[in-house]
């Protein structure tokens, strides 16, 4: 979640969250961007607070959360993970401080990084930017076929990742590898002010897609 995504409003992320969980969200990650939008990234107690009152939304529902990048945040808040990308903390020192019970990704973008957090202990990777995003500046974009070399020597569950929504996540799902376990969206969602309808939505798609290529 991410909410320097809309700036036409100023959505409550408990509200946010809540919408995402009774779509159909199997996951909520929280990042350390100002989770309301504004010009600044969060300051540590307000993105703890926040990451508090999404853990107890999140438990509440049986659904995992995951703080992006801060590690110190995931142990004060006692978060089920955390995401880092290649320059945060690596995963086995993730790990240590963590402990094993918790889920860790990484970002990928090469094959030689899928290795390395494999080997390091990690529990999944994020794989991409499949497609452009408005979320980051400068992204380095792989496309499906990155994804697919990806997913198919990758060692790990992979979660694809940037620039996807309901026009593409059907081009993403359909690759055909057994370990692309789902995809992670932020504007596809955040640019849109009735979360609940758009993630009942691409969840509906997702479905749909799972049992197509079931047949």
């Amino acid at each position: 979640m991410d909410s320097r995504m809309n700036k036409k409003w100023d959505p409550c992320i408990t509200d946010v969250v809540k919408a995402a969980i009774d779509g159909g969200a199997t996951i909520i990650q929280l990042s350390q961007k100002r989770y309301l939008y504004r010009e600044k990234e969060a300051e540590t107690l307000d993105l703890l607070e926040a990451a508090e009152a999404c853990k107890k939304m999140c438990q509440s529902n049986c659904i995992a959360l995951l703080i992006n990048d801060r590690v110190d945040v995931a142990l004060a808040c006692d978060a089920d993970g955390v995401h880092v990308g290649q320059s945060d903390m690596p995963a086995n020192k993730v790990c240590k401080l963590l402990g094993s019970n918790k889920i860790i990704g990484v970002l990928c973008k090469t094959l030689e990084q899928a290795d390395h957090v494999w080997l390091d202990g990690a529990d999944y990777t994020g794989c991409g930017g499949v497609f452009p995003t408005t979320t980051k500046s400068n992204n380095q974009t792989i496309g499906l076929d990155g994804l697919k070399a990806l997913c198919s020597s990758s060692k790990l569950p992979v979660v694809a990742i940037e620039g996807i929504n309901k026009g593409n996540a059907g081009s993403v799902m359909e690759l055909g590898v057994p370990n692309l376990k789902g995809i992670a969206v932020v504007s596809a969602l955040f640019d849109q002010q009735y979360f609940l309808t758009e993630t009942r939505s691409l969840h509906s798609l997702l479905m749909d897609i799972s049992a197509s290529t079931k047949e």
